[in-house]
């Protein structure tokens, strides 16, 4: 299954939290549409962090030296011999 973008995470996020606010929903169906919220709040803030760390690997070395090597996922760095 491919992974969705961040920004399709936030419409789908922003989707449910309308369907939510609105509050015509049965209690069994406001539920799950909570817990797909909930996993894709997971999904964009592991999106987000996985961003953040690759700026901050752009932008600095351990001597905070400025670099441009690429970020490399765990599962990357595993093949890698850097």
């Amino acid at each position: 299954m491919a992974k969705n973008s961040f920004e399709e995470n936030l419409r789908a996020l922003e989707d449910i939290l309308q369907q939510l606010e609105h509050g015509d929903l049965p209690l069994e169906a406001a539920l799950a549409r909570f817990e797909a919220g909930m996993r894709l709040i997971r999904l964009c803030t592991e999106q987000l962090d996985a961003v953040d760390r690759k700026v901050e690997i752009l932008l600095q070395d351990e001597a905070g030296n400025l670099i441009t090597r690429p970020f490399l996922t765990p599962n990357e760095a595993k093949g890698s011999d850097v």
